[in-house]
């Protein structure tokens, strides 16, 4: 097997801890006798470039260092072959790594899991010709990470949580058609959520059905309710009891087409695009550096 590993870093990931934990990182794995080599790209765009070509050249992993974005970036990279993943959680959120039981914040322990070299194979989502690890969504959610990338204030999840308040006053339900492996649900919903993953947003359980190597979606519809039952609904998402409340609905299925006037869907923190769009769950679409499962 190669000995060679690659590593992307999201420098400013995390206020600035991508920075910090890829030294430290690469000093566990080489001296775990592993031959480690940097990738810096100027913009997310050259750094996927960068990636894609060393994973032509099938060295025994990548690993990214960062948050869900740089997941979402590697997951680009190595979906479909069989070069690995590994994960050096350094961003806000980490939801993904937050599933696979990664440490976060730990960086030497999270560098000791990628040399220990336990491979899972888990599935993916693909949608808009792009791959996502863990939840796409649209509705009230999309509609705060679109508020939230044009705010340049305050910083990390205070921002997402003012957006969440100032979007709160101006949002409005809309007509759904959801098409679940060929069966039609229509809804007025505040969103549909598609988890190949459990959480987004540094740990709100949106879709805690979700398993991810099952070969299917879990699916949360939050049909239209109050302002005021919203705030009393939305602290349940981080245990995801929300979804034992009347107005939600959980479905599972291989495919999902979305449609709805004027909505976008953000997946794994990006934007992936205006509706309609139609997201399919891959199995075994890649393979990551983490603990067995449980």
């Amino acid at each position: 097997m190669s000995r060679q590993v690659a590593i992307l870093v999201n420098p400013t990931s995390g206020k600035g801890r991508g920075g910090r934990y890829a030294p430290v990182a690469a000093k566990v794995l080489q001296d775990a006798g592993l031959d480690v080599s940097p990738l810096a790209g100027r913009d997310a765009s050259e750094a996927l470039d960068l990636a894609r070509q060393v994973v032509e050249e099938r060295p025994a992993a990548l690993v990214v260092v960062g948050g869900d974005g740089i997941v979402n970036l590697g997951l680009q990279a190595v979906a479909g072959t069989d070069v690995p993943l590994g994960i050096i959680p350094a961003g806000t959120g980490n939801d993904f790594a937050r599933l696979l039981e990664i440490p976060r914040r730990q960086p030497e322990r999270a560098a000791a899991i990628v040399a220990s070299w336990n491979i899972r194979t888990v599935d993916a989502g693909r949608a808009a010709g792009r791959w996502f690890a863990g939840v796409l969504s649209s509705g009230f959610d999309s509609a705060v990470n679109e508020r939230g990338n044009r705010m340049r204030w305050p910083k990390g999840r205070s921002r997402y949580n003012l957006a969440i308040l100032a979007e709160l006053g101006v949002f409005r339900p809309a007509p759904y058609r959801i098409v679940l492996d060929g069966s039609v649900v229509e809804r007025e919903a505040m969103l549909v959520a598609v988890g190949n993953g459990v959480s987004y947003g540094g740990g709100m359980k949106v879709t805690p059905g979700a398993v991810l190597d099952d070969g299917e979606f879990a699916i949360t519809v939050l049909k239209s309710i109050s302002k005021l039952e919203f705030l009393r609904v939305f602290p349940r998402v981080y245990s995801g009891s929300h979804v034992e409340h009347p107005a939600v609905e959980v479905y599972s299925a291989k495919t999902i087409e979305l449609a709805a006037d004027g909505m976008t869907a953000y997946a794994d923190g990006e934007r992936f695009g205006t509706l309609p769009i139609t997201a399919e769950c891959v199995p075994g679409a890649w393979r990551v550096l983490a603990p067995p499962s449980r």
